[in-house]
């Protein structure tokens, strides 16, 4: 295989692999107003949840009249769809968000963006202070270049956006009352168990406020649309239109955001999300004030410590987030954090998994320095890191010796995990575009059969280091392997290049 073959191959398999996590049926709960008619054909689930006392009727009037319509007016497909939202252009819901605005029955404007036709998009929020202030998702006004408020009563209010957060979805309106207005309270989102009893209030296709009632079906789901996703999926009834409506509890209390749909058909299956009231409550306080949301940055990427990593590095039990790549003049290269690092604690919280690093990170203040505890080289190491501000990244933490003859090594064969490997010349070099800086040894092939593959090495991969120590030709990474299968190890680490990033993958040894 020519390294021109190899550049072309490994860029079509990166580009298939961004877009093999793509959930194809969450899907944002906004609704532009003439989908409705054709939405509002799909059957609803049948529920059959018991009632509290017989009858949720005390706690829908209690609540119905602080929860309100949003409508806006928003511009072409196009022009509305750009990097703010989560379920926007380069979100893994672009597809659905597009087809979900604009695909059915709204065509794509060929004119040019300033002649572009305007729509109406509707969603929902909730009063949660007398004087008009609102609360509702981000992906309900974004892109607005009007927004308008329907109270219960069926007042209609202009109203402005304080301010908004992409990374929660979430923004906070204002509108002006001649009379304080009905408003709801926050309820405690953590004391949710699933088989709770949950209220889902919104305007559901935009044929006016409707409550449906379910349960809590599940905590902590996690649909890759931000860093902080922790959602509650519940079984009530949502729709689109239902964007941004609260889900309450059965004392009344808002628990939780409507914000998502998994559904085939557009409609509801039964299967919602909603953002905890928890994490909502303390965004929203900030935004009320009118401020942008600081978020405490890192500056690295992680990757999940699955077993046969824990293996490969002597952890007991699989779990941390491993640096897989720390990004230069960063927080995390400044405290002297390293790549093949495993966080295990950060700020005194345990860190299980990548997810709670970002939340943890996020969470602290830039400019705080804070306690880090790694394992590193078989041994815990405590490391102070000072929290840099999200201003410098928009991430918190991705998820995701020279030889003498290089030229006789090309095509060295490690057969014990089926590597094809080859040192990276000057021509393979510039058929790559590979930086100067770039060493490690080029995946010519991949054995089917063997366990690279099965671990998701791809020919036109870069092997960067092996358990953590880095190599610079296809022969020292192959003298690396074979010493960690004399070793006795279960499984080998490698740090893997492919394109921008790098992630380590291990690959255990055949028994036997």
């Amino acid at each position: 295989m020519s390294p021109q073959d190899i550049l072309r191959r490994h860029r079509v398999v990166a580009l298939l692999g961004a877009a093999l996590i793509v959930s194809p049926f969450v899907q944002p709960l906004a609704i532009k107003a003439n989908d409705a008619l054709a939405a509002a054909t799909v059957t609803p689930p049948v529920t059959s949840t018991p009632v509290p006392n017989g009858s949720f009727a005390p706690i829908v009037a209690a609540d119905k009249p602080a929860v309100v319509t949003i409508t806006t007016v928003v511009k072409s497909q196009s022009d509305t769809m750009g990097d703010a939202s989560p379920f926007s252009d380069n979100s893994p819901f672009d597809d659905y968000f597009r087809r979900f605005f604009g695909d059915q029955g709204v065509p794509v404007p060929k004119t040019p963006p300033e002649h572009a036709p305007r729509a109406e998009a509707i969603g929902s929020g909730f009063i949660v202070a007398a004087d008009g202030t609102i609360v509702t998702n981000n992906h309900v006004v974004d892109g607005a270049t009007s927004i308008k408020v329907t109270l219960d009563d069926g007042t209609e209010l202009p109203a402005r956006l304080v301010s908004n957060d992409t990374k929660n979805d979430l923004a906070v309106l204002k509108i002006k009352a001649d009379k304080p207005l009905p408003t709801v309270k926050w309820g405690d989102s953590d004391k949710l168990l699933p088989g709770d009893q949950v209220l889902a209030f919104g305007n559901p296709f935009g044929i006016g406020t409707t409550v449906t009632a379910g349960i809590v079906s599940a905590r902590g789901r996690d649909l890759h649309s931000g860093p902080f996703d922790d959602f509650i999926q519940i079984d009530a009834p949502i729709n689109r239109g239902n964007s941004g409506g609260p889900l309450m509890d059965v004392s009344g209390k808002v628990v939780g955001i409507n914000t998502a749909i998994f559904s085939p058909n557009g409609g509801s299956v039964g299967v919602g999300f909603a953002i905890p009231a928890n994490q909502a409550q303390k965004v929203v306080a900030k935004l009320m004030k009118g401020g942008s949301i600081q978020y405490g940055y890192l500056g690295v990427q992680i990757q999940p410590v699955t077993p046969d990593v824990a293996g490969a590095i002597g952890l007991d039990h699989p779990s941390g987030a491993l640096v897989s790549q720390v990004n230069d003049g960063s927080p995390a290269a400044k405290a002297g954090i390293e790549a093949g690092d495993v966080i295990t604690s950060f700020a005194g919280r345990d860190i299980k998994d990548p997810k709670d690093l970002s939340r943890a990170v996020a969470d602290v203040s830039p400019g705080t320095r804070e306690p880090l505890n790694v394992w590193r080289n078989g041994r815990n190491v405590e490391i102070s890191v000072e929290v840099g501000s999200n201003a410098e990244d928009q991430k918190t933490g991705s998820i995701t010796g020279d030889s003498s003859n290089p030229s006789a090594e090309q095509g060295v064969r490690e057969p014990t995990i089926g590597l094809g490997l080859m040192d990276i010349t000057p021509d393979v070099r510039q058929a790559m575009n590979l930086p100067a800086n770039r060493q490690g040894a080029l995946v010519e092939s991949v054995n089917p059969d063997k366990a690279a593959s099965a671990s998701g090495i791809q020919p036109g991969d870069i092997i960067v280091a092996v358990d953590r120590a880095p190599v610079r030709s296809a022969k020292q990474a192959n003298q690396a392997i074979a010493q960690a299968a004399k070793s006795g190890k279960k499984s080998v680490l490698l740090l893997v290049g492919r394109g921008d990033s790098q992630i380590f993958v291990a690959v255990p040894f055949a028994s036997g």
